[in-house]
């Protein structure tokens, strides 16, 4: 009977201990979840700059160019000289083709023999008529024919200078259509002669910008053929009126293309600014997240992520303007702050010391 007892009073010892030691395996795992909550999420954070803020309108568009003649022939002949090639500079006046002169260099000395001749005849005819030796119907005709012989050198003359066929305005030669051996009649196109001193683009805006844009604004071109440079552009003139099959209003921008690095056709971005603000508090734009479709940054503040909402106004480059919301001098989070929430414990690392 004895050993019986103690027998149980051993396993109802040991039945009792049990809930204590599974009492102290819950402690411990309580514990550890504490611990893992206080975890500082790593972030970037960045002071707010100062700057300006602007407003634009972009758009692409292709140079062109209103300076751009036709080098026509004005008489009839073949082509024995092309004097330029494509893109050669010319000013206006100078000869760039020649025809054959040999028909009409002909002609020309013939129309003047006949001049020199109905000269003589008049010379000796003032006299007669003069002394009334000569009727005055006859002398008048003579003078008529004399007059009508001058005009027939004169217009000899000029043809024969035609076949010396020149640059109607001063440029760069942009295509040679004609070749040495061609016949031409007057009318054909042997050059094209573009001058690209001024160039002209074309920017399609949007109805609800018209007022926006007015003469003598500034524009920025960029262009693909030309990497790393901008150029300036500048309103000439705002259409005023609206295109009713696209909405748009057409815009023409002015380059000053003194350097001749441009070209007519080549394809540009504009861009206008139309709206700028001073000394504006700027964020970078992946910086600001979407709360209930309110705009906000996170603030590190004692080591703690806190959700600001902010106002937003322009945007400029990579960054937009604060207009509430912030001092100007507050951390802000621009790396980590898709896996914040409010009052998450943070370990920030200045944006300026990243590798």
């Amino acid at each position: 009977m004895k050993r019986s007892s103690r027998g149980i009073l051993v396993l109802t010892t040991a039945a009792l201990g049990l809930p204590v030691l599974s009492a102290c395996g819950v402690g411990e795992a309580s514990v550890a979840t504490e611990s893992e909550s206080t975890i500082a999420m790593p972030v970037v954070t960045q002071t707010p700059s100062r700057g300006e803020a602007y407003a634009y309108h972009s758009g692409t568009v292709n140079l062109e160019t209103d300076a751009e003649a036709a080098v026509v022939a004005k008489v009839n002949g073949e082509i024995v000289e092309i004097l330029v090639e494509e893109g050669q500079a010319v000013k206006a006046g100078q000869v760039v083709a020649r025809l054959d002169q040999s028909r009409l260099k002909l002609m020309r000395d013939q129309a003047r023999a006949d001049l020199n001749k109905l000269s003589q005849e008049y010379r000796r005819n003032v006299q007669l008529h003069e002394q009334g030796l000569v009727s005055e119907g006859a002398f008048e005709n003579l003078r008529f024919d004399l007059e009508a012989a001058d005009a027939a050198y004169k217009l000899a003359d000029l043809s024969l200078d035609y076949t010396n066929i020149r640059a109607p305005i001063g440029g760069v030669v942009a295509e040679k259509i004609g070749r040495i051996g061609n016949t031409v009649s007057t009318g054909d196109v042997v050059l094209r002669i573009s001058n690209s001193t001024q160039l002209l683009a074309y920017l399609h805006v949007p109805q609800r910008d018209l007022f926006r844009f007015n003469t003598g604004q500034t524009a920025e071109l960029t262009l693909d053929a030309l990497p790393g440079e901008s150029h300036q552009a500048n309103i000439l003139r705002v259409s005023p009126r609206v295109e009713s099959e696209t909405g748009t209003v057409k815009v023409t921008l002015g380059i000053d293309n003194d350097g001749g690095n441009l070209r007519p056709g080549m394809f540009a971005r504009a861009k206008i600014v139309y709206e700028v603000h001073e000394n504006a508090i700027l964020v970078p734009l992946k910086a600001v997240v979407a709360e209930d479709a309110q705009p906000a940054v996170f603030v590190v503040e004692e080591g703690v992520a806190r959700l600001r909402t902010v106002t937003i106004g322009l945007e400029s480059g990579s960054s937009v303007e604060v207009t509430s919301g912030l001092q100007g001098s507050e951390r802000i989070v621009v790396v980590g702050q898709g896996t914040l929430r409010d009052g998450t414990p943070v370990s920030d690392t200045d944006e300026s010391q990243r590798i």
